[in-house]
């Protein structure tokens, strides 16, 4: 996740991020159980209530309350249950208040940001250009990395057509393409760049992202010809299609006689260097 915002409700500051992947918004539970109770320790409350809703038997509504870490109120970062729109519907139904009703329509509105995104991609566009401009990119990255994202988007349609679920299983595949392609799993490219949680796509250099959308874009092409049906298949897929922009990437290096895979990240940037 990341694109981590605060939004305020009646002055008061809730804690939310935006996942890529699935392209919902996700919330702090108990800043919206502080909102909603005025609770002097809203986490109390929020553990007592998830009791009771597991002994009536919402167990889903529990359990699809998952654990992420936000920056928290002694600028720490710690582990807080959030949770998307609808699941916060359900909630909100189990908390008495009468802040309840205008909290519900605050929430439909703010959680729409993205959705109005995706009706209207070029809204998604003028941000993400303008915040990575911000950072300091230079156009021509920036442009290559709106491309990746639009080609990131048909694959991951492709594995949704397929029957792959996001999550655990797109994490699978994505890093079957990249050992294929770059010779390393996610983690240790993240480690050869000195990454932490940081995106690998915003620490890649311009041959490292056109490298990553050829084997993406095969990969994407060789499913729909290929249509597996089960996910052990789509793997053979992504693999195939890595391979690809692997074989491109050995034949750069041959011809050149330099490795294309950079330890070039972000913050060389910051320090006003640029990527090639």
């Amino acid at each position: 996740m990341k694109n981590t915002k605060l939004v305020l409700f009646e002055g008061k500051k809730i804690r939310r991020h935006w996942d890529d992947e699935k392209e919902k918004w996700f919330f702090s539970v108990v800043d919206v159980v502080e909102v909603l109770t005025e609770s002097g320790n809203p986490a109390v409350y929020w553990r007592v209530l998830k009791k009771r809703l597991l002994d009536e038997g919402s167990s889903e509504t529990v359990t699809k309350c998952n654990g992420l870490k936000m920056l928290a109120a002694d600028g720490k970062m710690r582990i807080t249950d959030v949770a998307d729109t609808e699941v916060l519907f359900r909630i909100i139904q189990s908390i008495p208040s009468p802040n309840a009703e205008p909290f519900k329509l605050w929430l439909a509105r703010v959680g729409y940001e993205r959705v109005e995104e995706t009706e209207d991609p070029e809204k998604a566009i003028q941000r993400a250009m303008a915040t990575y401009l911000k950072k300091g990119y230079s156009r021509n990255w920036v442009d290559l990395r709106l491309k990746s994202i639009e080609i990131r988007k048909d694959l991951t349609n492709e594995w949704n057509a397929r029957g792959v679920k996001a999550g655990d299983k797109f994490a699978i595949l994505t890093d079957d393409i990249t050992f294929a392609w770059a010779g390393m799993r996610t983690k240790d490219y993240k480690k050869h760049k000195d990454l932490k949680k940081e995106n690998l796509r915003d620490n890649m250099t311009n041959l490292e992202l056109v490298l990553n959308m050829l084997a993406e874009t095969a990969t994407t092409e060789i499913s729909q010809a290929k249509k597996p049906k089960t996910f052990p298949e789509s793997r053979k897929v992504a693999v195939a299609g890595g391979t690809v922009a692997g074989r491109a990437r050995r034949d750069i290096e041959q011809k050149s006689g330099r490795a294309v895979i950079s330890k070039k990240n972000f913050k060389e940037i910051g320090q006003g260097k640029k990527l090639k």
